[in-house]
């Protein structure tokens, strides 16, 4: 059953389908509309149990699970979908943290409240967020690659921080939210533009090969790795455009600008999704598509990307160590653990790219954490600011050790689920591609070290601010709540994760290095 692409069309569209139900029922029916939540985030997660006993690790580059059905025919795009090493394990942490984020929220709806519309918008998503990992056409990748972006907006503009702030650039004052929700969509936009462009580029092009036009990915990789084909400035068009596409979602430096007011002002379940998945979009889009259908250009680029890279992960430390708000200090450390991705996929090794995809369920599991607990922090001492936060291990032991255990996590301790992707990377920089400029590689090693110390240093400083201490009188005179049975149904399965990947890092890389080895030897033969 699971081999006609029915199983992943169910993981795909159940959602969907639960936020159609969702919307079909009256909104004061609270508990009606929590069951269905559960019901159709918990059925995809149940259908990636089954495919994970059955899945093919050893399968290389041949895609499973899947299906290849005529769409719109008038342009040759097609329903083809299915997931290699590389696809699934993203696949299963998408599953696993839209149900995770729908359970935190039956106790934590933000205001104006209405779990009606923002159960559904967490279906919509999951719906895109799915989509985009499992699809193996272009017109199909797009429109669940930009399908992400109405939900989020909507769960910024609508559920996320009312505070005032000026707009840079602007003598006006504006909602936060409203600024963030908008800052996110152009620049998603503007990104989401020029791929499409690659895309129309790559289509038209594939004519002059093929029978007929197509969108579809394995047949365009399998040009992609003939000889002659897809070259000169063409190529190096289409890569750059695919590039501004990917870079925004990652983000990389300098396209970064729209994360930490997006994340801010984000409501608590958004912050969560919005870095345990919708960042992992543009990494996977280079692996999946720019790296295997633009080999050359790939290579071509890859120093600028690794210096990128490594501007990202120092400057993203620097800003973290300059930050008074606790969330934002979380949202600018995205900005350095994706620099280290995009450094392992510009190694263009089977090392560097085993490495970028270990980092990207890392990130998902531990900054998804991160945000859990600082929104869970924020709704009872109503601030984020972390000179006011000190002595949480005291008033809060349960919520503090939580805090403690993922900050620890996300600096890179061996044993936990952040380790691998950053070690890994730095490897892989040390021997990159064949024909890759040692000195740019080996230059973003050091500094990329220099990123891993930063990272401890504003980890600790945070901690040190906010769990250690003596709590203020303002608080001691409060009866917190430590953390409760939702939360703790969300955290502690993301907690187990951690542990279980860092000290068994083959639960991703016994998926990954297969397709990751076939990948390579096919894009740069190596």
């Amino acid at each position: 059953m699971l081999d006609n692409g029915l199983g992943l069309s169910l993981i795909v569209f159940l959602p969907l389908v639960g936020a159609l139900i969702i919307l079909l029922t009256p909104k004061t029916n609270l508990k009606a509309i929590k069951t269905f939540g559960a019901l159709f985030t918990a059925l995809p997660v149940a259908i990636a149990a089954i495919m994970i006993a059955r899945f093919n690790y050893g399968a290389g580059s041949a895609f499973q699970f899947g299906t290849n059905l005529s769409w719109i025919t008038s342009i040759n795009a097609r329903y083809h979908i299915g997931v290699d090493g590389i696809s699934f394990p993203m696949l299963i942490l998408s599953t696993v943290l839209t149900l995770l984020a729908l359970i935190y929220s039956f106790n934590h709806w933000p205001e104006p409240h209405n779990p009606k519309a923002f159960s559904a918008l967490i279906l919509i998503l999951g719906t895109a967020m799915n989509g985009t990992f499992v699809a193996l056409d272009l017109v199909l990748f797009f429109v669940f690659f930009e399908l992400v972006l109405l939900p989020m907006y909507f769960m910024i503009g609508i559920w996320g921080d009312k505070t005032m702030m000026k707009v840079p650039g602007f003598k006006i004052e504006a909602e936060t939210r409203l600024y963030a929700a908008i800052k996110f969509f152009v620049f998603t936009l503007f990104g989401s533009a020029f791929m499409l462009l690659g895309f129309l580029a790559l289509y038209y092009k594939s004519g002059e090969y093929l029978v007929s036009r197509t969108f579809d990915i394995p047949a365009l990789i399998q040009l992609g790795s003939t000889p002659g084909v897809f070259t000169g400035t063409f190529a190096f068009l289409v890569f750059g455009a695919l590039f501004l596409g990917f870079a925004v979602k990652v983000p990389m430096w300098p396209l970064h600008t729209w994360l930490p007011d997006a994340h801010t002002a984000a409501p608590t379940v958004g912050s969560v999704l919005l870095a345990g998945i919708l960042l992992k979009l543009g990494s996977y889009g280079f692996i999946r598509i720019s790296l295997p259908i633009l080999p050359q250009e790939a290579h071509r680029w890859a120093p600028a990307i690794a210096i990128l890279a490594v501007i990202g992960i120092i400057y993203g430390a620097l800003a973290c160590l300059a930050q008074t708000d606790m969330k934002r200090l979380i949202a600018f450390s995205s900005v350095g653990h994706m620099g280290f991705v995009m450094l392992g996929i510009s190694t263009l090794t089977v090392v560097g790219i085993n490495a970028a995809v270990i980092g990207m369920v890392a990130h998902g599991l531990i900054t998804g954490l991160l945000f859990f607990v600082a929104g869970s922090m924020s709704h009872r001492y109503h601030t984020r600011e972390m000179a006011k936060l000190g002595g949480n291990q005291k008033l809060m032991p349960k919520m503090g050790a939580i805090l403690g255990f993922t900050a620890i996590a996300s600096l890179g301790l061996p044993g936990l689920a952040g380790f691998w992707g950053e070690f890994m990377s730095l490897v892989g920089s040390y021997n990159p591609a064949l024909g890759l400029n040692l000195g740019v590689f080996r230059t973003a090693l050091v500094f990329g070290a220099i990123g891993t110390v930063l990272t401890a240093g504003y980890m600790l400083w945070m901690l040190q601010r906010v769990n250690l201490g003596e709590p203020s009188a303002e608080w001691s005179s409060h009866a917190l709540v430590d953390a409760d049975a939702y939360e703790l149904t969300a955290w502690v399965p993301l907690m187990v994760l951690i542990v279980a990947v860092g000290v068994f890092p083959k639960l991703v890389f016994g998926a990954t290095n297969s397709a990751v080895v076939a990948l390579v030897a096919k894009a740069f033969g190596g």
